[in-house]
């Protein structure tokens, strides 16, 4: 069941359950991901306490990157089965700096996972 997430040890924050590292391919500066050690598929699978412990690092995330980068808005967001998007099948949780301009009309937010029903 081992993955690339698996094999990861460079990690920017971390706490004894899960870490945190930027993303290899980014949708913008400082798109960060927070994982759990145990290799868990699914975000309904994870323990409360697995939860609870990536939504530290991601507040601790978030603190690093309004000092680092000043962004002017977040997105949080998990992909759960391939269905959805994921291609990695280890639960990871996605925080996406926003900067003004980056999208030119980003009303409807996460709702552009489906491009169809984003503009309401």
């Amino acid at each position: 069941m081992n993955n690339i997430f698996c094999e990861i040890n460079d990690y920017i924050l971390e706490n004894e359950v899960a870490y945190a590292i930027f993303d290899k391919f980014p949708v913008n500066e400082g798109h960060m991901l927070f994982i759990p050690k145990r290799h868990v598929k699914d975000f309904f699978d994870l323990t409360r306490n697995e939860r609870e412990s990536i939504f530290e690092l991601v507040d601790e995330g978030k603190k690093l990157l309004d000092e680092k980068y000043s962004p002017d808005g977040y997105n949080v967001g998990v992909n759960c089965g391939e269905v959805s998007g994921q291609t990695v099948m280890h639960v990871h949780v996605h925080l996406i700096p926003r900067y003004t301009g980056d999208t030119s009309c980003p009303k409807g937010g996460v709702r552009g996972v489906i491009p169809d029903k984003m503009k309401y």
